[in-house]
């Protein structure tokens, strides 16, 4: 397969909007003249975001020169888009749950269903629907960059967590009731 050039590419894009606009549909015109404006806009977008974060100067080169790439939500998104992207689909998970605010661990993607089940791993808050609905909402949405393979989310419930141990020990020899001291008492 030969790479098309910038030229073909804009040549063929006005023979079909030519094409289109002698159907004499003028909103389907305007609607394939917004899609190629989107669309020049996001590829515009991401190679602005390579260019940026290639030419930034490092404290220390990385060890893998793709890793400020990867990492980075639209770039990872474009490769992912065009199946370029180097990483496996359980690194580009993991690269999408370290990002979220709230720390959550895989408990397995079912890659035939294309679900996610996660695990809230520390305290959420209340424990309340919208809480968990906001921490799926967020790694929904990392994901959607590195994993789009991730088509569902399962939050699982939390794991009970252990009671606090109370420390019992004596008071001190002459402590009253309240465990000052009768000096400190008054």
């Amino acid at each position: 397969m030969s790479a098309t050039t910038a030229e073909q590419a804009g040549r063929r894009v006005e023979e079909v909007l030519d094409r289109l606009a002698e159907t004499g549909d003028a909103d389907a015109v305007a609607a394939a003249e917004e899609i190629v404006r989107v669309l020049m806009e996001f590829y515009g977008s991401g190679l602005a975001r390579v260019v940026d974060l290639l030419g930034r100067p490092a404290a220390r080169p990385p060890a893998d020169p793709l890793s400020p790439l990867l990492a980075d939500e639209l770039v990872a998104g474009l490769l992912n888009l065009h199946g370029l992207h180097p990483e496996d689909t359980p690194t580009r998970i993991d690269r999408a749950l370290s990002a979220l605010p709230q720390p959550v661990e895989n408990a397995g993607f079912d890659p035939a269903e294309g679900v996610l089940r996660l695990r809230v791993t520390a305290s959420s808050g209340c424990g309340c629907p919208s809480t968990r609905e906001s921490v799926r909402q967020a790694a929904a949405d990392a994901l959607a960059c590195f994993a789009p393979e991730v088509t569902g989310i399962e939050l699982e419930p939390a794991a009970p967590r252990e009671p606090a141990l109370l420390q019992i020990g004596t008071r001190p020899p002459h402590a009253g009731a309240d465990g000052r001291s009768p000096a400190t008492a008054s």
